[in-house]
């Protein structure tokens, strides 16, 4: 196995160009890109201060293997699909691990992040808390001022360290002191150290022009989930469709508008949950297990059925927006908890068109937290079930939870910590509220839970201290401030800049419709939203949401 050794400058002139002895490219069975750009400017701080950056891995073949460009400019909504480049048997080397360094000197060095560019702050180079950053970077737009300097123009420029540095002193606007204009020079000189030296970053190469026999695809799909499968860089899931994509040329593509089309309406699906989904619809388990994405049968038959796959993804994502309560992904803790009723949608669709108490199902699994954890024996236990009955069966269902030793049933206890801060409060909403909007055009304007008597008001409120006597102890401790009877949704323009906020609620509520009051379920006695009467505004307004929720608290 080969070690080339190059400089950061030149490495980067490797990426997407097919002059450079290939280029380097990334194969589809890499992830996605997930740095973030503070991450980003962290790796620039590290390389500055001589950190090292860790070698690279490359495999060198004539292959015909389906892979992407490097992004240049990257923004949030890309979509991979568009980089990829047409097969061919052409001489490239493919990036098996280290994408994330090198997509992020690309994005920096020849590109930019959300529209912005990587700038360096020339008189930066003291460590400062709390992020004990050296190097200043940052992503920036606009007419930026010294001693910001875009930093690619001193990678690349041509200049020697010394014009380097005379061209950045004219620039400064300010009397640059003796003292700055050394640390001028000094930090230019690091760069050119640094991002020039041929001693920059080296990169392992398996070869398969030279070697053809040594290093054929499996063996590259089989060094690629070694190279990737240690501590954090890449979850299972990410390694599962590695060994997917290797064998199916559009699994990634696939996959991605599935998603797409999926998440349009402000949910969260993801390719974990996809993935999961195809090997309990086959029969495989829900159980994340990398030998069964090595079997060939298993692979072909995800490709060969996909188009069924899909569909029933997506008529149940269909079915649960437009017949049941669940309105964004807020109020869906769990989407495992879909699996059974895709199964029943995939294996038996006549059943499924009339599928009773599906609404039940999910508003009581969702809410006891039935697939919460690690439920793939539950799945497993729910998908036997369905095989038996052949169709879908709420009851037989949750006879098969129960037999697991999780409760269906929906406590008082249970119900009331529903509260500001619960994971499940949004789907007790999107009960609660059924005529709010849920799929708003921008997300920052999606239904907002807010506290009835405001929390700055609460806090306020003190009580004697027993040990010193002071009042210095909040009477309303978070928990209280919290609690499911002092929460509301509100509108993003209600609770937005001029609304709501910190108004108290004899103020908020004054003059309000009786239907207002009513769609809130808030006690219309004027005298109980003043904040002396807040503990007897609570407890009628909890009498007035049990009513409200009376079905749902019952035994079942």
């Amino acid at each position: 196995m080969k070690t080339p050794k190059h400089s950061l400058r030149k490495i980067v002139s490797f990426l997407n160009n097919p002059e450079e002895d290939g280029g380097f490219w990334l194969p589809n069975i890499q992830r996605p890109f997930v740095w973030t750009e503070e991450q980003i400017c962290r790796l620039f701080d590290s390389i500055l201060r001589e950190y090292p950056i860790s070698t690279l891995l490359v495999w060198k073949t004539r292959n015909a293997v389906r892979c992407r460009k490097f992004i240049d400019n990257y923004h949030q909504d890309i979509k991979l699909s568009k980089f990829e480049v047409p097969t061919n048997e052409k001489r490239k080397c493919l990036v098996l691990d280290g994408q994330q360094r090198l997509q992020s000197l690309f994005i920096a060095l020849k590109g930019s992040f959300e529209k912005r560019e990587l700038y360096f702050d020339v008189f930066s180079g003291e460590i400062a808390a709390p992020d004990d950053v050296k190097f200043k970077f940052a992503f920036l737009d606009g007419p930026i001022e010294f001693p910001w300097i875009r930093f690619k123009d001193l990678v690349f420029g041509t200049a020697d360290v010394y014009v380097a540095t005379e061209a950045l002193l004219a620039k400064a606007a300010q009397t640059v002191t003796a003292e700055e204009r050394s640390k001028i020079s000094r930090h230019v000189g690091l760069v050119f150290k640094t991002f020039h030296s041929d001693d920059g970053i080296s990169y392992q190469e398996l070869d398969s022009i030279e070697n053809p026999e040594l290093y054929r695809e499996d063996d590259v799909v089989e060094v690629f989930i070694r190279a990737n499968s240690g501590g954090t860089k890449l979850g299972k899931s990410d390694l599962l469709f590695s060994l997917l994509t290797a064998s199916w040329d559009e699994a990634g593509s696939q996959m991605e508008d599935l998603l797409e089309d999926l998440n349009h309406h402000g949910f969260a699906f993801t390719r974990d949950f996809v993935l999961k989904t195809c090997l309990t619809l086959l029969d495989q388990g829900a159980r994340y297990e990398v030998p069964k994405f090595r079997k060939p049968e298993v692979r072909a038959e995800i490709e060969k059925k996909w188009d069924d796959i899909a569909g029933a993804i997506r008529d149940v994502f269909d079915f649960v927006r437009g017949k049941t309560f669940i309105r964004c992904d807020k109020a869906i803790p769990s989407y495992l908890v879909l699996i059974p009723l895709v199964y029943t949608r995939y294996h038996f669709p006549e059943a499924w068109k009339h599928a009773h108490n599906v609404d039940e199902f999910l508003l009581r699994s969702l809410l006891t937290g039935a697939f919460s954890g690690t439920p793939d024996q539950i799945i497993d236990d729910c998908v036997e079930k369905l095989r038996q009955l052949k169709s879908f069966d709420a009851n037989e269902l949750f006879g098969v939870i129960r037999s697991k030793g999780r409760s269906l049933e929906l406590t008082e206890d249970k119900f009331w910590h529903m509260g500001y801060d619960s994971d499940n409060v949004h789907l007790l909403f999107n009960l609660w509220y059924r005529e709010f909007n849920y799929t708003p055009s921008f997300e920052d304007n999606f239904p907002q839970v807010d506290h009835v008597f405001p929390q700055s008001l609460l806090k306020a409120v003190k009580t004697k201290n027993p040990n010193t006597g002071r009042n210095d102890v909040q009477l309303y401790p978070l928990a209280t401030r919290n609690q499911l009877g002092n929460c509301m949704l509100l509108t993003q323009q209600e609770n937005g800049a001029g609304g709501k906020w910190d108004i108290p609620p004899d103020v908020w509520f004054s003059g309000k419709p009786n239907d207002y009051l009513e769609m809130h379920l808030i006690p219309k006695n004027p005298s109980l939203w003043k904040l002396d009467r807040y503990e007897d505004f609570i407890s009628e307004r909890k009498k007035l949401i049990r009513a409200k929720f009376q079905g749902l608290l019952a035994s079942k």
